[in-house]
């Protein structure tokens, strides 16, 4: 049984040397697609045996990995970033399923890996593990089950193999994505619904004023035309947070008002109300808000906009009405909060 390695990358010449060693010994052919490197990142793949490929990049990560996964040979093909890793123990457990697909103790179409480090940085996920398929068969055969009224098996074999991958991203890709969901708006593609609430957790935790500018208008007709709750409650949260930016406060309470309305209230919405009090100079009313957010609001786009954001700026509200031993209580609050996310990731 052979595994084929397929990565697309582009200027990774610090990552993948650390990534490609974790996988020597593995995987039994290396195809690597860059996308236009200009540093010495296909130098550095050649000098692992990998087989290299120049792709024109397309602004659509789905189609060079599928270009990618076209080159491979192997019985299956296993799919990775640059920036991951994969620790001795977890090695050791890749060849023994390696050895169990092989002599067929385990069968499976999709094998899932548990995705760590999530939250080593801000990025659009709540959470620091979950699975995550990586490794596909390369030709599925169709299997007859059933002793009678037989059927074709057409769901995939997902097996989960409780290997853990260790993702060490170097730098933000936060701008990079955000760009590409702005020309996929302005081009009037249709994106399905896991990327657009996935564009609205990015903006919201890493977007700038210029990214919620170039989003406002796709959010704002997304919020008239989706008959989901959640997804609507999402696309005003943008559309609110990029009324503030401009300072169009008009616009901001009709966006906070229907966020109000029929609802129970966001940690978002209340950070944003007291983000606007603070800038009005009215740090009590502020302070009421982010409170708020910490103790009678749930987050639903980043989890820290109920903790340590939240703690953060009520203490900033605290010293501004001169009340330094609160502030310094939800100073300490944030930096606990801080402490425990980080030795979670840890």
């Amino acid at each position: 049984m052979t595994i084929s390695l397929c990565m697309i990358v582009k200027n990774e010449e610090k990552t993948l040397p650390v990534c490609l060693s974790s996988l020597q010994g593995i995987v039994d052919e290396m195809i690597i697609v860059d996308t236009g490197s200009t540093d010495s990142t296909k130098d550095v793949a050649r000098s692992f045996g990998a087989r290299v490929c120049d792709y024109v990049w397309q602004d659509d990560f789905a189609a060079a990995r599928n270009h990618a996964f076209s080159l491979a040979t192997g019985d299956y093909i296993y799919s990775a970033d640059a920036d991951e890793e994969i620790d001795e123990e977890n090695r050791e457990r890749f060849l023994a399923l390696k050895e169990d697909l092989a002599c067929g103790r385990i069968e499976a179409d999709i094998v899932q890996f548990l995705y760590g480090g999530q939250l080593n940085q801000r990025s659009v996920y709540n959470y620091d593990c979950e699975y995550r398929p990586k490794l596909f068969k390369r030709q599925r055969s169709f299997v007859w089950e059933g002793a009678v009224h037989e059927q074709v098996r057409l769901d995939a074999a997902v097996y989960d193999s409780g290997i853990r991958i260790e993702h060490k991203p170097h730098g933000q890709h936060a701008a990079r994505d955000l760009a590409i969901f702005a020309r996929m708006t302005e081009r009037g593609e249709k994106m399905p619904e896991r990327l657009e609430k996935l564009y609205a957790r990015e903006l919201w935790i890493a977007g700038t004023e210029d990214d919620l500018r170039r989003a406002e208008g796709f959010f704002s007709r997304y919020a008239e035309e989706t008959q989901d709750a959640a997804a609507l409650e999402a696309a005003l949260l943008i559309c609110l947070r990029a009324a503030r930016a401009a300072g169009d406060t008009e616009s901001f309470f009709k966006h906070a008002i229907r966020l109000i309305d029929g609802q129970e209230k966001s940690s978002e919405l209340c950070m944003e109300l007291g983000e606007h009090y603070l800038t009005a100079g009215d740090p009590g009313e502020a302070l009421l808000w982010f409170l708020s957010a910490r103790d009678a609001a749930a987050p639903v786009l980043d989890l820290e906009a109920g903790t340590r954001l939240a703690a953060k700026r009520a203490a900033e509200c605290f010293r501004l009405l001169g009340d330094a031993d609160s502030a310094q209580e939800y100073e300490d609050l944030a930096a606990g909060e801080k402490e425990e996310a980080d030795g979670a990731q840890g």
